[in-house]
């Protein structure tokens, strides 16, 4: 999943796709990450030529879609709960998130970034080269799921400091198509052990029956590359597969959202090339009261 010491490809795809959509979609911006373009490190100029030169291609204005859409969602319901009490936020898979360095947000959330070890080493030292503050509510936690169950991720939250007593919200984008089913098992119900009021945000790709055609061309240009980068995708789920993956490991499913639905309708009427797609899925899930 590392190369040379880098981040995965993923981390840095998703990156250059949400630096990029400042540079070259149109207003308004679906998404603004003002550090994305910092965290792509000495890659930015590579990277960032790609979607430059052949911005248009289905591909990368397919990956930018994606990017800014989850993204947005994720930190729209994350303002929604935070206005609520709700302190604490849990990335799963942070790989590249900037959220922690950039948001407003982050003075009154506490910010917890799951991911490998080598990935977050890596993220650290480009944090002190960029000069970039590390902000006190934020904290990183390398878990290697590769080596270790899913089941020690709360072990491994509390030693950071996060209240399993208290509700928190928990992203997982951009990572569940390269699991295993039982990976997700795992994931799913350590979850669902935390506190009610807790809500989950968690992305699923579609299986290719349910696509639509815009959908099935970006995936078989993707799964390709990543497969020869050593991320092949695993696992689709629809919706009613991911429905019950969640009741099953006590979390209530309140939405799914499908990328024309992650923004006003309004703000699909754009002058660039980004347009919704039927490929991915955002389930929002709670932890009931017990």
């Amino acid at each position: 999943m590392m190369n040379k010491g880098q981040p995965s490809r993923t981390a840095l795809m998703s990156a250059a796709a949400r630096a990029a959509h400042l540079l070259v979609d149109g207003t308004p911006s679906i998404f603004v990450d003002p550090l994305a373009q910092t965290f792509l490190g000495d890659r930015a100029e590579e990277l960032l030529g790609y979607h430059r030169s052949y911005g248009g291609h289905p591909v990368l204005s397919g990956a930018r879609t994606t990017a800014v859409t989850r993204s947005r969602y994720t930190e729209d319901r994350l303002a929604e709960l935070a206005d609520r009490g709700v302190d604490q936020y849990v990335i799963l898979g942070a790989g590249l998130d900037s959220f922690a360095f950039r948001s407003e947000l982050a003075d009154d959330v506490r910010v917890f970034e799951v991911d490998k070890p080598t990935t977050q080493d890596w993220k650290r030292a480009l944090l002190v080269e960029t000069g970039t503050t590390v902000p006190p509510s934020a904290s990183f936690v390398p878990v290697d799921f590769e080596k270790e169950s899913a089941r020690s991720l709360t072990g491994h939250l509390a030693r950071a400091g996060f209240d399993p007593g208290r509700p928190a919200l928990v992203s997982w984008l951009g990572v569940t198509m390269y699991l295993t089913s039982e990976a997700i098992r795992q994931t799913l119900a350590v979850i669902g052990g935390f506190a009610p009021g807790t809500e989950l945000i968690v992305e699923h790709i579609l299986p290719a029956g349910l696509r639509d055609e815009a959908g099935q061309s970006y995936a078989e240009g993707v799964m390709a590359a990543a497969a020869e980068q050593g991320e092949p995708w695993r696992t689709f789920l629809s919706v009613e597969q991911m429905d019950a993956l969640l009741l099953e490991h006590r979390l209530q499913p309140t939405e799914y959202a499908r990328q024309r639905e992650t923004i006003d309708a309004a703000e699909w009427e754009r002058s660039d090339t980004l347009r919704p797609f039927e490929l991915s899925v955002l389930a929002r899930a709670s932890v009931p009261t017990r």
